[in-house]
């Protein structure tokens, strides 16, 4: 009597359901990521030790006192409301946003005037900041 193998089957592992389920998860991670933008204002720092002169015509100054009183180009403001400023530095630039704009503020002026200053110049589109310092030589 002759007894017959039976072939055995071929053992192997089916890799298509695992591609499906690193595909679906690549379609859902891609689609529920979300993208930000990051929006800021581009500063424009300034070296203490070097003095650089633009045109003067084209910049606009605005200074912060110790008190946190503004004032854009000599004339000291009413309030020191956000409005009130973001108004004053929209008539002075008269929509021209490639004016730049130096702060001035005082040593013991509060960071939150300097924020305040920074924020209402990039709502009205001023994005070329210059934050003014003084040489050690002149705080002498």
């Amino acid at each position: 009597m002759r007894i017959r193998r039976r072939a055995r089957p071929e053992v192997g592992i089916d890799l298509v359901p695992l591609i499906d389920v690193v595909f679906m998860l690549l379609i859902f991670f891609m689609v529920s990521t979300t993208f930000q933008k990051e929006t800021g204002i581009k500063i424009d720092l300034p070296e203490s030790t070097t003095s650089a002169r633009h045109e003067e015509d084209t910049v606009i100054n605005l200074t912060i006192g110790a008190d946190g009183a503004y004032a854009v180009n000599g004339r000291m403001l009413v309030n020191n409301q956000l409005a009130t400023l973001m108004r004053a530095l929209g008539d002075v630039s008269g929509g021209d946003h490639d004016q730049r704009l130096v702060i001035t503020a005082d040593a013991n002026a509060r960071h939150q005037a300097v924020v305040t200053a920074m924020d209402a110049a990039g709502q009205v589109g001023l994005t070329h900041l210059s934050i003014a310092t003084r040489s050690p030589e002149d705080a002498q």
